[in-house]
């Protein structure tokens, strides 16, 4: 009977080394699964707005109705241009907002995003979808201006492909 015990004592503790060892592959295999979806791809590319043109459509100004339409470079943040954005916006709040939709297009393909765009503070705009290496995209754009003026915007962009 002595010896039992210590057989037995064995047996407990290589079952229990067993069931941590393979808890422990299963975590690590999941960790390695997510890792390979990865997280979202962040990045940033600077916008320089030279071609922003406003079409005074309603009332004479600023007015709910008019439309902001641009086709303008896109720089890394090392300064190479990258590529480019177009798109449109329509003024949806006076002094205040535009809602937009437009497309950047980067090596490989391109990014649509669809939003509103504050005046006077930063957004966060919907991806709606891509093409290309972009073709499965999702996530948010976050819209922040480089200087009062608007004459530069960095397009922070967080992508779930």
């Amino acid at each position: 009977m002595t010896m039992r015990k210590p057989r037995l004592a064995a047996v407990l503790a290589a079952t229990t080394c067993a069931v941590l060892v393979a808890g422990v592959s299963v975590a690590q295999a999941g960790d390695r699964t997510a890792g390979h979806r990865g997280g979202p791809a962040v990045f940033t590319v600077i916008e320089h707005a030279d071609t922003d043109t406003v079409v005074d459509l309603g009332p004479r100004g600023d007015s709910i109705g008019d439309t902001l339409a641009f086709g303008n470079p896109v720089y890394d943040t090392a300064g190479h241009q990258v590529g480019g954005s177009q798109g449109s916006c329509v003024r949806t709040k006076v002094g205040t907002a535009w809602e937009c939709s437009w497309t950047t297009t980067l090596n490989g393909g391109s990014i649509v995003v669809q939003g509103p765009f504050h005046d006077a503070a930063d957004s966060t705009l919907a991806i709606t979808g891509g093409t290309g290496k972009w073709r499965t995209a999702r996530g948010q754009m976050h819209l922040h201006a480089r200087d009062a003026k608007g004459s530069a915007y960095d397009f922070t962009f967080a992508v779930e492909r």
